[in-house]
């Protein structure tokens, strides 16, 4: 489906002169390809981008170039003058000189043929390297480059610095990179001119030019015109992309839902306590996406406690009412069993008719739910990755409500949209990660979202304070008195087991030591466990039989034990800001006062510092995300990395906010008014998603 005129960008990095398979096993090391590519492309090489510039514009003459800086010498050669025969240590010179003064080029370990056959005795050569006093002589220690007064055009004035690894050189890199830019074809304009002239940014190709062969060592930065307009692009591609799949959903053809309202009633007086108007507030959005004729694809986030099973419950008893199925996925069998918990009272007192799968329900158990499913006397199920299992086939699936979303890949989204008779399920995606502005714009765009702001209404707050190991006695006193007086406790820790290689406090040591103290009321949940010993420890917590759980971060999302009002997090600075909220999530949840105690160990980073210092001043989630995503990067909130720039290959730029919201607005206009592409910009556009690799965008055209 790619224009054959963007080949030569997808073509091998072997193409390019100078790239053979030694170096492209070192390429693929050191560039960052796109999931999916296992071989380093032209396209690949493109977007790598350097780091800084050196500056070789300086052209002395030898008397008064300054020791210690980059220069350019035009030098005649004079005489070579090898190492004594048998004396290896000593450096091979080569004497040269100007109209001013001699210097020694000097080389250890050297080929003697090649530095004859590179510094031919009484010819012309240009010199570029570092330039040094030793004693009264200049030298200049392994020239970086020496070239012919022929190939004068070849040494880079200004050599841009890319990122390297053991083996690959910057020359073979700086050579690589020219190549590529000359690869590059004139391509359509897909800027507006006018939005291209007020900034002062350049074409595409002059863009790429001025960055991989700098004339200003100022091109190189990415605040400068080239680097933006590059960064800008690639924003826009996916904006653009995100648009057209928003696009394409609300034009599918959906399944209206509209109950009665008459599961809703009774599920509501069952609750509790009264919905807050946040939950009333998303869960009119949704019954509104539900009711139109194109498909529901929304996001509902909302911190830690602030209801969000209850929603989705709303939300699945809809398509109940309307005489179909739902399904509700969870991450882990953990937290699937959870939601049972939570959700089973609700739905007996409503009589909705709701089944368990995950990966342990095996043989005729798992026949007889999976029967129950195809026959339509299963209302809602509740499950794991199982779900996706070819056999598991429902009566009718109208609505699947997918929880914590960054932890399935959207292929797996488009697969339980597709348990649907007729391809059209509803999808309701739900977080409880507070996500920022910026990052639900560059990896939701493609869904509408729902805020729950508010706590449900008995929520206590929690006491958070850091504590340094050093008063871990005392800790163990304080923690003494609240155990007298009935509290339970969440001791979490970041490994499983010690490690030669780390001094992380680890779950097994810490279990062995509490155990010793406070005897058999000590349990211990790791991932190493089965999914049976993981259950049999939570219901043996949550009945109050283990007064003190140490865990590792298993428990981070969806475990719910009211009566647990201290939680301590054990080595607190190294953990990222939002597990540590999300951990402190875990208490609060009963009538008691709640404690997150934070050890860490002295001294401090700065960052670490500013977290902890985070979680004693806030519990709003929403303030927590957006500093973590400042201390730290966004991460790809779809993929395994959790920090870092938000996988993007150019836009990690200062100003990166303000063009991303220029690039969601220029792509909802021009979407509006040319909803096809057709028109000659939405034509280069088009180009544009190909260059950026947001192909499967491209796709979803209709005829056009």
């Amino acid at each position: 489906m790619r224009p054959s005129f963007l080949n030569p960008l997808f073509a091998s990095a072997q193409t390019i002169s100078g790239i053979g398979p030694r170096l492209i096993l070192l390429l693929k090391k050191c560039l960052a390809l796109p999931p999916g590519v296992t071989e380093p492309r032209v396209v690949d090489l493109l977007w790598h981008m350097p780091t800084g510039v050196i500056d070789r514009r300086t052209e002395p003459q030898l008397a008064s170039a300054v020791p210690g800086t980059i220069v350019t010498l035009q030098l005649r050669v004079l005489k070579h003058k090898p190492p004594p025969r048998g004396n290896r240590k000593a450096p091979y010179k080569v004497t040269c000189e100007d109209d001013t003064a001699r210097i020694d080029l000097v080389f250890f370990h050297a080929e003697r043929k090649f530095i004859e056959k590179q510094l031919p005795e009484g010819e012309i050569r240009f010199v570029s390297g570092r330039i040094e006093r030793y004693g009264e002589a200049l030298q200049m220690a392994h020239p970086d480059y020496i070239v012919s007064p022929e190939a004068r055009d070849e040494l880079p004035m200004l050599e841009p610095v890319y990122p390297l690894t053991a083996g690959l050189s910057g020359k073979i890199m700086v050579k690589a990179a020219r190549q590529t830019v000359e690869r590059v074809p004139d391509l359509p304009e897909w800027q507006d001119e006018r939005w291209l002239e007020a900034r002062g940014w350049p074409a595409f190709k002059d863009a790429l030019n001025r960055i991989h062969r700098p004339a200003d060592a100022q091109d190189v930065s990415n605040g400068a015109g080239p680097w933006q307009r590059l960064a800008y692009d690639e924003l826009l591609a996916g904006q653009l992309a995100f648009a057209l799949v928003r696009q394409n959903l609300k034009t599918e053809r959906g399944r209206r839902l509209s109950g009665d309202g008459h599961l809703r009633t009774k599920i509501a007086s069952a609750l509790p306590f009264t919905l807050t108007s946040s939950q009333q507030t998303a869960l009119g959005e949704i019954a509104e996406d539900l009711a139109a004729p194109h498909r529901m694809l929304r996001l509902l986030q909302g911190d830690v406690g602030s209801g969000k099973t209850v929603v989705a419950l709303m939300t699945m008893a809809i398509a109940v009412e309307a005489g179909a199925q739902a399904a509700l996925m969870a991450p882990t069998e953990v937290l699937a069993r959870q939601h049972l918990e939570t959700i089973a009272p609700l739905a007996e007192s409503a009589g909705l008719r709701i089944a368990l799968l995950t990966g342990r329900e095996k043989g005729k158990a798992r026949d007889r739910i999976i029967e129950d499913l195809t026959t339509g006397k299963t209302d809602i199920l509740i499950g794991t990755h199982a779900l996706f299992q070819s056999d598991v086939t429902f009566k009718d699936l109208a609505v699947a409500v997918i929880d914590e979303q960054h932890r399935f890949g959207v292929h797996q989204r488009l697969a339980l949209q597709a348990k649907g008779a007729n391809d059209d399920t509803n999808v309701l995606v739900m977080t409880a990660t507070p996500i920022p502005r910026t990052l639900l714009m560059t990896h939701y765009g493609d869904l509408d979202v729902s805020k729950l702001t508010e706590k449900p209404a008995g929520r206590k707050p929690i006491t958070t304070k850091a504590v340094p190991l050093e008063l871990l006695e005392r800790l163990i006193d304080r923690v003494r008195v609240q155990l007298a007086e009935g509290a339970q406790i969440y001791w979490v820790c970041p490994l499983i087991e010690s490690s030669e290689l780390t001094d992380l406090a680890a779950a097994e040591e810490r279990f062995a030591y509490l155990r010793q103290i406070f005897g058999e009321g000590v349990g211990l949940l790791h991932g190493g466990l089965s999914g049976k010993e993981k259950d049999e420890t939570m219901a043996a917590f949550a009945a109050g039989q283990l007064k003190i759980l140490v865990a590792t971060t298993v428990i981070e999302v969806g475990v719910n034990v009211p009566n647990a009002n201290i939680m301590v997090i054990e080595h607190a600075e190294r953990f990222g800001l939002a597990q540590l909220h999300q951990l402190r999530g875990r208490v609060g949840r009963g009538t008691r006062e709640s404690f997150c105690m934070l050890l860490y160990k002295a001294p401090l980073g700065e960052t670490a510092e500013q977290r902890l210092k985070m979680m004693e001043e806030t519990e709003d989630g929403f303030r927590i995300a957006e500093k973590d995503l400042e201390l730290r990067g966004g991460g790809e909130i779809l993929g395994a990395r959790q920090s870092g720039a938000p996988g993007f290959r150019v836009a990690e730029v200062p100003g990166y906010e303000t063009l991303l919201a220029a690039a969601r607005d220029d792509a909802t206009l021009v979407l509006s008014k040319d909803p096809n592409l057709a028109s000659p910009r939405g034509k280069a556009l088009r180009t544009l998603l190909y260059v950026f690799e947001c192909d499967e965008a491209v796709r979803l055209f209709r005829a056009a």
